[in-house]
């Protein structure tokens, strides 16, 4: 039965980034769009974590804070010295123009980042021009692009000859099949698939853990608990963490201190929930 310590006001944030066999998928697919310098897709349904994951491959939460500082002198954190991919998501009706000024732009603060964080921590001055370091863009929610878009993109990869990756919904592959001269120099393709039952359940161990519960193994309450948020859930990232904030606020109302199947499906019952 699950730890009977008394409740925390709060979750504490969803800071630390858990990887898993998905992920490292995700990862090799990058690895070979940047290594081979080929158009890769990547698609899957919403809420499974190709966001997240795009973000944490890129370090996009630590380069995203500098992205509009003038203060280039300002000490970077060391990580960024080994950045070399750009994470960018279009927004709805961007033109071509703009998709190319503000990767343009992305790419030369990104370089000037790099090459700040690099001699700062080797103790040397830094280029007055850096050189271009980006050698892979991702592209989120890529089934916002139109067809012009699309032609920037395909332009900027030729002209650059770098990696680059399009992400999106399921059914991406085929819309973009339709565009012979983007379509042939797509080298690698990748279906981003939901959480296995024992990713979730390794997931769920970090979720009880930040409750401040522990989640037994051979408890019969807590494999009713699994099997339910599995069902429930169907491996979705997104909404896995949507239930969880639904669980705490059934268990501070109520006054719990054990998450039970019913309070799962209480919490179910709040959450709308469309095809997964």
């Amino acid at each position: 039965m699950s730890d009977p310590a008394s409740l925390p006001d709060a979750l504490p944030p969803a800071t630390t980034f858990l990887v898993t066999k998905e992920y490292r998928r995700f990862a090799e697919f990058c690895d070979a769009c940047r290594r081979y310098r080929y158009i890769g897709l990547c698609y899957g349904p919403p809420g499974v974590g190709k966001t997240l994951s795009a973000r944490h491959y890129t370090q996009w939460d630590l380069v995203e804070t500098r992205l509009h500082s003038v203060r280039y002198n300002e000490a970077p954190a060391r990580e960024i010295g080994s950045c070399r991919s750009v994470f960018y998501t279009p927004e709805v009706g961007t033109t071509p123009k703009r998709i190319g000024a503000e990767l343009t732009r992305t790419r030369n603060v990104l370089s000037r980042i790099v090459e700040n964080a690099l001699h700062t921590h080797e103790g040397s001055v830094p280029d007055e021009f850096p050189r271009d370091c980006t050698e892979l863009i991702l592209v989120d929610e890529a089934d916002r692009l139109t067809v012009p878009g699309l032609e920037q993109m395909r332009d900027l990869y030729d002209r650059s000859q770098i990696g680059l990756i399009l992400m999106g919904m399921p059914g991406l592959e085929k819309w973009l099949s339709r565009y012979a001269q983007l379509y042939s120099r797509v080298g690698f393709v990748h279906p981003f698939n939901p959480l296995s039952p024992e990713e979730t359940r390794h997931l769920l161990q970090h979720k009880y853990a930040q409750m401040g519960l522990t989640l037994q193994e051979k408890d019969f309450t807590d494999e009713e608990v699994v099997a339910a948020i599995v069902r429930i859930t169907g491996g979705n990232f997104r909404l896995l963490h949507r239930l969880f904030a639904q669980i705490e606020r059934v268990l501070q109302i109520n006054g719990l201190r054990t998450i039970t199947q019913e309070v799962v499906e209480a919490a179910r019952e709040s959450l709308v929930i469309g095809v997964l």
